[in-house]
């Protein structure tokens, strides 16, 4: 399962590689996520996208805390509608290109949008349960927020959940301190497992 595999948060020209291109790129995250999706496909496993889309309703919101806050005022994952894809194609909510084959191939399972951070207000659950599914391999972005919020609501529901440590990354900020390693911390205290894609992808068969 990858959370937000969306370019605004894995692209050079996204809203937010200032702040996470070097995570991305000292984990590799980018080039370990393609690894987990080939290995995923070619073994057979389902494979699930759990996705961060703000629509111009959101703009309506009352409150919000400074991510929220800050990526409604930089229109990152903007969509022009729940059912409108005007401007969608290559814009930062779009799937990174690398990973369209793997996500678009009619058999993935692309979730209801998550708003805010965690699965909560999604369908991805449901989807999950509806498949007999009880573990999940996660990855994807950001590590701090999306992924570690995805991670404990899982841990609530019951599922047992490993986190691929290099398929994620986290943002650097000079007020907010490093995202990915307060996750790391987080992970280990919280996961079943939080292994490397070379483990994961050795597991699978590959």
């Amino acid at each position: 399962m990858f959370i937000d595999p969306q370019n605004d948060v894995l692209s050079e020209t996204g809203t937010s590689w200032a702040e996470v291109g070097a995570s991305v790129t000292e984990n590799g995250t980018i080039e370990n996520m393609e690894r987990i999706f080939r290995a995923a496909k070619q073994e057979g496993y389902e494979v699930f996208i759990s996705p961060h889309y703000f629509y111009p309703t959101d703009n309506g919101w009352l409150f919000n805390g400074p991510l929220e806050a800050e990526e409604l005022q930089t229109r990152t994952f903007a969509r022009s509608g729940p059912l409108d894809l005007t401007g969608f194609a290559d814009s930062g909510a779009d799937w990174l290109d690398r990973f369209k084959p793997y996500i678009d191939d009619g058999v993935t399972i692309v979730a209801s949008p998550h708003k805010v951070f965690g699965p909560q207000t999604n369908d991805l659950v449901l989807q999950m349960r509806k498949r007999g599914i009880g573990k999940v391999i996660l990855g994807g972005m950001l590590a701090n927020m999306c992924v570690e919020s995805h991670l404990r609501e899982f841990l609530e529901q019951g599922f047992q959940v490993a986190v691929v440590k290099d398929a994620t990354a986290g943002p650097r900020h000079p007020d907010w301190g490093d995202g990915y390693q307060a996750a790391i911390i987080n992970y280990r205290f919280l996961a079943h497992w939080v292994p490397s894609t070379e483990e994961v992808t050795g597991r699978m068969g590959r």
